[in-house]
């Protein structure tokens, strides 16, 4: 068996962890500036699987893909106030260039609200402009005074999609869409992370909008992680930038608006959700290594027949990459393989060969066996699905275990030491949501009793959930 590599365990010191796994998997490096990060090959192709499925399920809700300058006029922003002050203390502002001052400040990007509603505004003439569906994918800045790679950064990625509708009615049934259709289905059935859906209070709201819906993830140590946003703007932005289009009847008519974000913190969601302490565990729809085949000794006849069943296994559709540096020692190269938590490892020896097997290594079930090398191509998808139903059940039982029903504020504080508390909101409140924050506890999202999303802000027996967060 490999030898585990030389990680802080878990139970010793989380974030400990979270950075040396960060470091020895490959995923990213500190830039130069403080608050960056490089993104290094291997977490950028965990990046790359998510955003090509992410943007198949965008468009396939009839999203289109477009791009808008990364420099915004500051005017812009003081547009609309709310949005100003949610994000003046983030802003990045550029005041000299070309070897001059400026005439007006620019803004680094922190998000396209403003920019994407100047040329809405020249673009939607009439109702048959509407709906009117884009997204971007793209890096904002937002300057972070506590920066931790992936989770927390000054400069990242993200798509961030911006639609405009005729009616409140059809603004608020897309935001709820993406919400489920996109976000949701995307976490749990290639990430294999169990979210939990739901409102966020007026408090935690997105800085412009009338409601802002969430997908909450709990990490391994029992914190809250949010993973996606999705906003009705209302038409505060329509308003500020004139935003109309003449309506059926003849009418000037402002627009419904929804805006929708996700980032490459859920790179560092996948890290802190299901690593252990061997490494990484990458569900195996996201992963762009699925199976890696390995060739134990320098042996010529083992080189080869590693090379013919990375063939075979790419011609049956897997992701593989084959592993034949003999000149690196084994063992150092499985447990590598094994820290970024690729699926499968297949490993082949001369005794291998003479009996017509391979060694089958999975690094989320666990464990070796042996198994016929003429059965690799039709056994490998079967047990790739069985790891990341796997996956997804392990995440989904954490948060159920680690959830616990509580009818005070003290004892929501109390459980929110180790994971999660539900408690009703009409017992919290604001008032109670301010003093948990006192502590470091926030109200991650409402949720109805049955589990679903409220419709609105005081809808009968609605839950807070309630726990710390990254």
């Amino acid at each position: 068996m490999a030898k585990a590599p030389v990680l802080t365990p878990q139970a010793d010191d989380f974030p400990r962890w979270y950075q040396d796994l960060i470091n020895k998997a490959e995923l990213a490096d500190n830039g130069p500036v403080r608050g960056t990060m490089v993104i290094r090959p291997y977490g950028y192709g965990l990046w790359e699987r998510m955003q090509s499925d992410m943007d198949a399920r965008i468009k396939a809700v009839g999203v289109q893909n477009a791009y808008f300058p990364l420099f915004i006029p500051q005017s812009y922003l003081t547009r609309e106030a709310e949005h100003v002050e949610g994000f003046a203390p983030e802003l990045a502002v550029v005041t000299h260039a070309g070897g001059k001052d400026l005439e007006e400040p620019i803004v680094v990007r922190p998000t396209s609200e403003t920019i994407i509603n100047e040329y809405f505004s020249k673009w939607v003439q009439s109702y048959r402009d509407l709906p009117l569906l884009i997204n971007q994918w793209a890096n904002v800045v937002r300057w972070e005074l506590r920066p931790r790679l992936f989770l927390r950064t000054t400069e990242f990625l993200w798509q961030e999609g911006h639609t405009a509708h005729a009616t409140q009615a059809d603004a608020q049934a897309f935001a709820a869409r993406i919400q489920r259709d996109v976000y949701a289905d995307f976490m749990e059935n290639v990430l294999a992370m169990d979210v939990v859906l739901g409102r966020k209070t007026v408090k935690e709201r997105f800085a412009g909008a009338i409601n802002t819906l969430t997908l909450e993830g709990m990490m391994g140590d029992g914190k809250a992680l949010q993973l996606g946003t999705s906003h009705e703007l209302g038409q505060n932005f329509a308003k500020a930038f004139q935003t109309q289009y003449l309506s059926k009847d003849g009418a000037q008519e402002f627009v419904w608006q929804t805006s929708w974000g996700s980032t490459t913190r859920m790179i560092g969601a996948l890290v802190m959700m299901h690593g252990d302490d061997n490494g990484l565990r990458v569900p195996p729809r996201l992963a762009h290594v699925q199976v890696v085949v390995l060739a134990i000794k320098d042996d010529e006849a083992v080189v080869a027949k590693v090379r013919e069943i990375g063939e075979k296994l790419t011609a049956a559709g897997l992701r593989v990459v084959v592993d034949d540096r003999t000149d690196t020692p084994f063992g150092r190269r499985a447990v590598d393989w094994e820290l970024k938590g690729v699926p499968l490892r297949v490993e082949v020896g001369p005794r291998d060969l003479e009996n017509g097997t391979a060694m089958l290594a999975r690094r989320i079930a666990g464990g070796k066996e042996p198994v016929a090398l003429e059965s690799l191509e039709t056994l490998l998808p079967k047990v790739l699905e069985e790891d990341q139903a796997r996956l997804l059940q392990e995440s989904r039982d954490r948060r159920i275990a680690r959830t616990v029903d509580v009818a005070t504020l003290d004892e929501a504080a109390e459980a929110a030491a180790t994971g999660w508390a539900r408690i009703p909101w009409a017992d919290l409140g604001p008032e109670g949501e301010a003093k948990l924050a006192e502590q470091g506890v926030s109200v991650r999202c409402l949720v109805a009793e049955d589990g679903s999303v409220p419709t609105a802000d005081d809808q009968p027996g609605t839950l807070a959930i309630v726990a710390r967060a990254y």
